[in-house]
């Protein structure tokens, strides 16, 4: 998100609302100490869109796109006191046993595209030009797993909004003016512990999931509540 000036031009939205892709890269980076760095970071942000069509202009149907966030630390370092108004560091959960952590990370870059060859160069020619001024923090790839399930067996995301209707759920507006066309993201990492949930029988997986897992039809309302005393049992956050 960067602030525009009140008699510029609208800003333009980052391709946060684009629909799914086959292949994704996640890298979380921290920026490193220094004037030079920070001075190499934005001029950077200014060189992000060029590369990403220069990089994408290999596949004409490989519908490259890398969208960049900037966590709350970094962006006052980077862009001075103008902040959006939602933007602060993730504040940790503990419920019993179980703990969401605020993990470091200070530029976030997601990387879509239909060829994971497209997502990975993209990838390393950023990585190249930010140089030493960041450091990485955790990379994790996506792809598309046989009939677009996940790795616990089933089909997530079908409610997920399209359309106008994803773009109303995930641009700011009216209610910050000055960052209008920004969005917010929040960097959650589930480990599963696969070993115990392949033993479990797939009557017990739907109603952690709340969906059935051959046709991925939601289940009720009464199946849903279970879903989340039951889900929180399998995963644990990392934020």
């Amino acid at each position: 998100m960067t602030p525009r000036a009140s008699d510029g031009p609208p800003a333009l939205p980052q391709p946060v609302a684009t629909p799914l892709t086959r292949a994704a890269i996640f890298l979380v980076v921290t920026i490193n100490p220094g004037a030079g760095h920070r001075a190499a970071i934005r001029s950077f942000c200014a060189d992000l869109a060029a590369l990403v069509r220069s990089v994408g202009f290999r596949e004409q149907e490989g519908t490259l796109s890398c969208v960049l966030g900037f966590g709350s630390e970094a962006w006052d370092q980077l862009f001075g006191r103008a902040r959006p108004r939602e933007l602060h560091k993730f504040r940790e959960i503990r419920a019993g046993r179980r703990h969401a952590v605020s993990t470091p990370g200070d530029m976030l870059f997601h990387i879509r595209a239909q060829r994971m060859d497209l997502c990975f160069e993209l990838a390393t020619q950023i990585m190249a030009r930010l140089g030493p001024a960041i450091s990485p923090v955790d990379e994790v790839h996506g792809f598309r797993y046989f009939d677009s399930r996940d790795l616990i067996g089933f089909v997530d995301g079908t409610e997920n909004p399209k359309g106008q209707d994803a773009i109303d759920a995930t641009l700011i507006t009216s209610e910050d003016p000055a960052f209008a066309a920004g969005s917010y993201v929040i960097i959650q990492k589930y480990l599963h512990d696969l070993a115990g949930w392949n033993v479990l029988p797939t009557e017990k997986q739907e109603k952690i999931v709340g969906r059935t897992k051959l046709n991925d039809v939601e289940l009720d309302d009464k199946g849903q509540a279970h879903l989340c005393a039951q889900r929180s049992d399998q995963d644990s956050g990392r934020w």
